[in-house]
């Protein structure tokens, strides 16, 4: 005998009159061999001996066939598509959506207007089936009702945010409601959520129904929108301790991303363009990515002080994901922004950050010229960390100018000025640059010392991208020299500072083929040379990629070369 016991959460609810009663009947019929009973529930209350089985989403495919069974042939529609992207490829509002369209007669342009203006709401049927039926029927369950007051507004934090919310942030986000772990239990035992690597998280269709509607009303959501900017304001101090409490943003960044773009929107106050300045900064330390935030602060009036701000930080994004091009655009707004406000200061910091730019495109001629100007800006304000900066600059930009003795005395200059004890960092840098001063003159061991000196300097407070560099630079050093057990064991140290930048990694990765192919490791450097090539690929770097790809093609030849003679080849010129 099969039972089926069909949306079995109005009986299996331990809320519901009898509940003990109904429970313990159907525990009875679950141990009969010859009774098998399959329940279907929006509760996971079920007794103990079920076999449970969650019903997942469509595979896309699946959800392609099933809109278009009901309803009707023809050619596949990207708006189509793209509304059941949107829906999560959910089983129920895939089976509404295609209703609707048949029963009315949309084509699909008319069905894709509709899905914009009214989202969820389309998925009403005629014969009164709909997903907002279905969801309040779990909302008005006793379970649900007696979560509290609290529960659909939590439900709508939830709904709102993409990535949901993180378990381990409970407390800290919702510090009045006093059940709230309970709570959200409960909210999976309803199948109104789910649990994903340390998230609380709901479908597609149910937070497009749940989310607020006009998110500056919702006490809650902006109760828990202060909270998330209170933990933005902490200041990012590599050379501090609560450094390491910043990097919660890596797993938090989309969440909060979100509630910025749309407070910016329906706020715009001074408190949530500063929280924007502090997100960021979050992500050019610890997630170099790109924004969707950048129209909205493009579109900030150029008299709003903290335009030029946001420009500036958006140009360090940008130029840590390898966009030198819109880097540069951005600085000569800031600077023109920050010289009608006649900021001294930021306009000197501004000439730096161009400066470096000049420097990573080759264009060591300006600059210097530029260096310069900074350093008379700061040598007027009597700024004697920016004078450091500037002769660090210098230094670098000559070094690459191949005028080493000027810049020799440069980088001497800039540790001369630098006596503060939060000084490390341009200390370290400072050091970084002789190391490639002393390289250049053929001082290999006086080089190798000053690199030494400022990996001493970084190690403590793991500066990553500092260390990458020093390493990846020891690595090059030790490469020409020849010396390839030396550059091994750097660019394993190198590689181990490349946590969350792609590009780094593939820099790395590409000088590891390179010193395998040294090495006549040809398969592992192929390999590794590959796996560079795919990194770039990945970053839209074409150069990069075609770097790789010159490197893989001459360990292929010397791999042919070797197969067809027996002899041992290679070609060192990538070293």
């Amino acid at each position: 005998m099969v039972i089926v016991l069909d949306n079995a959460e109005s009986i299996l609810d331990p809320q519901v009159v009898d509940a003990q009663k109904i429970y313990a009947v159907v525990e009875e019929l679950c141990q009969f061999n010859n009774i098998c009973t399959c329940i279907t529930s929006r509760i996971s209350t079920t007794p103990p001996d079920c076999k449970r089985l969650d019903v997942p989403t469509l595979p896309m495919d699946a959800a392609h066939d099933t809109f278009y069974q009901i309803y009707g042939g023809g050619d596949r529609s990207d708006l189509v598509n793209g509304i059941l992207k949107q829906l999560a490829f959910h089983p129920l509002s895939i089976t509404l959506l295609a209703t609707v369209a048949y029963q009315n007669r949309w084509d699909t342009n008319r069905l894709a207007r509709e899905w914009e203006r009214r989202r969820t709401s389309v998925l009403q049927t005629q014969h009164t089936n709909s997903l907002a039926t279905t969801i309040e029927l779990s909302l008005a369950s006793p379970l649900f009702q007696g979560l509290g007051p609290d529960a659909r507004a939590l439900l709508g934090i939830v709904a709102f945010f993409p990535q949901g919310v993180d378990e381990n942030n409970l407390e800290w986000l919702f510090p009045t409601i006093p059940n709230r772990t309970d709570v959200f239990d409960k909210f999976c035992i309803l199948s109104l959520t789910y649990r994903s690597k340390g998230f609380i998280m709901m479908l597609a269709p149910l937070r497009d129904y749940l989310s607020p509607k006009d998110p500056g009303t919702s006490p809650l959501l902006c109760a828990t929108k202060d909270h998330y900017f209170a933990r933005l304001s902490v200041a990012i101090t590599p050379r501090k301790p609560n450094f390491g409490e910043t990097q919660w943003i890596t797993s938090e960044d989309v969440n909060v991303e979100h509630l910025l773009d749309i407070f910016t929107t329906v706020d715009g106050s001074d408190l949530v363009w500063s929280a924007c300045v502090s997100f960021l900064k979050h992500l050019i330390w610890h997630k170099n990515r790109l924004t969707i935030l950048k129209p909205k602060i493009e579109g900030l009036l150029d008299d709003c002080h903290f335009k030029p701000e946001c420009f500036f930080l958006l140009s360090q994004l940008f130029g840590l994901v390898g966009n030198l091009v819109e880097r540069k655009r951005l600085l000569f707004r800031v600077l023109e922004l920050w010289r009608e406000q006649g900021s001294g200061d930021q306009v000197a910091l501004v000439l730096i950050v161009l400066s470096e730019t000049d420097q990573l495109t080759g264009r060591f001629k300006e600059g210097i010229e530029q260096a310069k100007e900074e350093l008379k800006l700061y040598e007027q304000l009597g700024n004697r960390g920016g004078q450091a900066i500037c002769f660090i600059r210098l230094a670098f930009f000559l070094c690459s100018d191949k005028q080493l003795d000027a810049a020799e005395e440069a980088a001497f200059r800039a540790i001369d000025l630098l006596t503060g004890e939060d000084e490390e960092n341009l200390v370290c840098k400072s050091h970084r640059a002789l190391g490639r001063i002393y390289q250049s003159k053929g001082e290999i061991e006086k080089g190798i010392h000053h690199y030494e000196v400022a990996i001493g300097i970084a190690s403590p407070f793991d500066w990553h991208d500092d260390l990458f560099w020093l390493h990846y630079e020891l690595t090059g050093l030790f490469c020409g020299e020849d010396r390839l057990d030396d550059a091994q064991v750097h660019v394993e140290h190198a590689k181990s500072h490349t946590a969350h930048n792609a590009r780094l990694l593939g820099a790395a990765v590409g000088m590891q083929a390179a010193i395998w192919y040294g090495q006549h490791r040809l398969e592992e450097a192929r390999t590794e040379g590959l796996r560079a090539a795919d990194t770039y690929g990945d970053l839209g770097d074409a150069e990069g990629v075609e770097r790789c790809r010159r490197l893989v093609e001459a360990i292929e030849e010397t791999l042919n070369t070797l197969a067809a003679s027996g002899q041992p080849g290679f070609n060192g010129e990538f070293l």
